[in-house]
């Protein structure tokens, strides 16, 4: 009697079941697409309330402009409570972006930034409610707000053009040129900025020639070029410009007192915990010009100003990112060797000074990575039954293994201790004792907000800014390694196509990435986007770390020295020789790109490698002995080929390593794209390639995007960054397409 009662409803849970299971495995998710890139919101910023209750971060958005297609970033800052986990939400709104958040000690505010008529000011917001209001209207701009220990002050910088800093009589009181020379050719003393009262005059006396002159470069015909690194980001003839620190009351009306003047810069500034001091970076030498100076120091100041001393500073090093501890005991920083002369190769180092110890000499830790955003964070331990010890912690990250772990560091012990995992990236983070909340990128979500205790452990998702992507199909990328032929470790991650199908055969993109010293992997943010885009178009995708990559140590990062072209093309032609065994590979249809260092690796691999039947290369390098004087990053060529393009040797270094030396061995169709105000590598580079391919009558197609710069694929004008992504993709088309 119970069995027959019982079955129809066991019937019944079976049916919904199955039915349940049939629904699931019909819900197909949608592929990622091009205009995906819109969707995308970072998080960062992220700041926790002196009583840990609360949090205040940013998220970078992309908004629709009021032009058809177009779209524009925005900033604004969110507050999450960290007890409630109620969602969070947005405090500001608006066009005009808001960023670099940080607390009140008393945690009833917090100031920003925000811009106003061309300039960053900052600004207060009380928290309990009311307008946020501006505490600056400095006629250089005001960034980087920090409140004293008190909460009576905030320091923030300001970035003055020497122009602008010559006509200042509050940060240049004498309005005097500076001490050390311009390099003007003819005026070895700065004669030249004597102020010349004749008039304008095209036929007159060389005084009157001289202004004439003059006005010509202030109406813009002319620019003058006497500095070494006049090449900026997007333009040419930079004017120098200098730092400077100043403090201001935080009330209304309140006017900024500079604590620094003249015409040297000043950075990373940090309150000292007891705020009677401020902590900065400086140049190592005062005499030298700001070009040729590429040390620097670490000073320390009076909270007035008064008092400024060095405390670290050495020969062919450089010093930065001042980090003292909330105590005074430490001082923790970064160091590296400066590039002082040619074949000066190296990261950044954690290294700590003891304060209170007298001639103490500063350690370097011999963590063979290169950290960032230094934080410290006090944490109490039981010593026995009856005491509490305290011990000072340094957090940072850095970037490692195809990830951005989480990492702690104690003074005076060489352990460092890494706390999240290589298959994520912690994008930004702020500690207390008693949590971590930190913005986190992976595979299946690009960015939201967690927090977890100080091991990182039980961690909470806070946001869900970035839901939609749970409703699209995603390629997992599934890490591997070799040993090279120097014995190395290359690990390298493959990605299938997302909507592969048993019995098919897909084409395979080997794609590369640039630096030389960059990193890829399943924690770095930027091709997020890309990778999941060509997965999801049919595309297997294969990216390897190779030799002279970052995240590996300083001997890894130095392992192409003179070898940018044989040995990292060796790697990561062996990682896509592997995916290509990959049974819904198919080897007739590869393809391959990279961009910057990795669109020079492009060229190099198809004018000495033929698997390819379509290769694009973007915002590369060609030609290393022009690229020496064409972009900024010109110190890349003595730092790597150990001298320069007029000394024999190194002369020899850079043509073999320049795939423009063979540019007539490429018969692989190519497209090459350059960003026309791309200072970094230069234009001339991506057209003296399309012009030699095009007279040897190859198949190749040249792109160049009207105002776009080096930076164009992750923070350019969106509608070209959907342009760029589009055009490798109809490209690769053309010759790889479907069946």
């Amino acid at each position: 009697m119970m069995f027959f009662t019982s079955l129809p409803r066991v019937v019944l849970l079976l049916t919904l079941l199955l039915n349940a299971s049939f629904t699931g495995f019909s819900q197909t998710k949608e592929k990622i697409v091009a205009s995906d890139l819109t969707r995308i919101k970072q998080v960062g910023g992220i700041a926790i309330s002196p009583d840990g209750k609360r949090a205040v971060y940013t998220v970078t958005t992309l908004e629709p402009a009021a032009e058809a297609l177009e779209y524009e970033y925005r900033t604004h800052l969110w507050l999450v409570d960290l007890e409630a986990k109620t969602a969070p939400r947005a405090i500001t709104r608006g066009t005009e972006s808001a960023s670099q958040a940080v607390w009140s000690p008393d945690g009833k505010s917090v100031a920003f930034v925000r811009a106003v008529k061309g300039k960053s000011q900052v600004f207060i917001m009380l928290l309990d409610g009311g307008e946020a209001w501006q505490l600056t209207d400095y006629k250089h701009g005001a960034s980087g707000p920090q409140f004293s220990p008190d909460g009576r002050r905030i320091l923030f910088s300001t970035g003055a053009a020497f122009s602008a800093l010559m006509a200042d009589s509050t940060l240049n009181p004498t309005k005097a040129g500076p001490t050390w020379s311009l390099e003007k050719a003819g005026f070895a003393k700065n004669e030249f900025l004597k102020k010349n009262t004749a008039k304008p005059n095209p036929d007159g006396t060389i005084e009157e020639i001289r202004a004439y002159l003059d006005k010509d470069v202030e109406d813009k015909k002319a620019k003058v070029i006497n500095r070494l690194n006049f090449q900026g980001e997007a333009s040419a003839g930079q004017e120098l410009s200098f730092n400077h620190l100043l403090v201001i009351e935080v009330k209304e009306g309140a006017k900024p007192t500079p604590l620094t003047k003249g015409f040297y810069s000043y950075t990373g500034a940090a309150w000292s915990g007891d705020g009677k001091q401020i902590w900065f970076t400086a140049r190592a030498d005062s005499l030298l010009h700001p070009d040729r100076d590429t040390e620097s120091r670490i000073c320390v100041m009076n909270a007035d100003g008064s008092g400024i001393r060095t405390v670290l500073v050495e020969k062919g090093r450089s010093f930065s990112q001042p980090t003292p501890s909330p105590d005074g005991q430490w001082l923790a920083f970064i160091s590296s060797q400066a590039p002082v002369k040619s074949a000066t190769l190296d990261q950044g180092h954690l290294g700590f000074l003891n304060l209170k110890a007298a001639n103490a000499k500063y350690s370097i830790n011999p963590f063979d990575r290169s950290p960032g955003n230094l934080k410290w964070v006090t944490l109490t331990f039981p010593k026995n039954k009856k005491e509490v010890g305290k011990v000072d912690y340094v957090y940072f990250t850095a970037s490692s293994n195809g990830g951005v772990p989480l990492f702690r560091a104690v003074p005076a012990i060489d352990k460092v201790e890494q706390l999240s995992d290589f298959d994520s990236g912690v994008t930004d983070f702020d500690v207390l004792p008693n949590k971590v909340v930190f913005a986190k990128t992976e595979v299946i979500n690009p960015s939201e907000l967690y927090q977890a205790d100080v091991l990182t452990k039980n961690a909470v998702k806070l946001s869900s800014h970035n839901d939609w992507v749970s409703k699209k199909a995603l390629s997992l990328p599934e890490k591997r390694s070799f040993k090279n032929s120097k014995g190395q470790t290359i690990e390298y991650w493959i990605m299938k196509p997302t909507f592969a199908e048993s019995g098919k055969k897909y084409p395979l993109l080997l794609n590369m990435h640039g630096g030389p010293t960059a990193m890829w992997g399943p924690g770095e943010a930027s091709m997020w986007h890309e990778h999941q885009f060509f997965c999801a178009q049919g595309y297997g995708v294969v990216y390897a770390n190779p030799r002279g990559s970052g995240g590996y140590g300083v001997d890894f990062m130095k392992a192409n020295y003179r070898d940018w072209g044989t040995g990292p093309a060796e790697d990561v032609l062996r990682a896509c020789a592997d995916a290509a065994k990959e049974t819904w590979a198919d080897t007739s249809r590869q393809v391959i790109t990279g961009g910057s260092y990795a669109g020079y690796l492009t060229a190099w691999i198809i004018a000495h490698d033929h698997r390819f039947k379509a290769a694009f290369a973007q915002r590369g390098v060609y030609e290393l002995t022009t690229f020496m004087g064409e972009g900024n990053a010109w110190r890349l060529v003595p730092g790597y080929f150990g001298g320069y393009p007029w000394e024999t040797e190194a002369k020899e270094s850079m043509d073999a390593n320049s795939p423009y030396s063979f540019v007539d061995k490429i018969k692989t169709p190519f497209l090459i794209k350059h960003g026309e105000n791309d200072l970094r590598t230069g234009v001339i580079q991506s057209e003296m390639m399309y012009k030699s391919l095009k007279i040897l009558g190859r198949e190749v197609e040249y792109v160049r995007m009207p105002g776009a710069t080096h930076e164009l694929s992750r923070s350019g004008n969106p509608r070209q960054r959907i342009d760029r992504m589009l055009r490798i993709y109809e490209f690769f088309e053309r010759y790889v397409g479907k069946k």
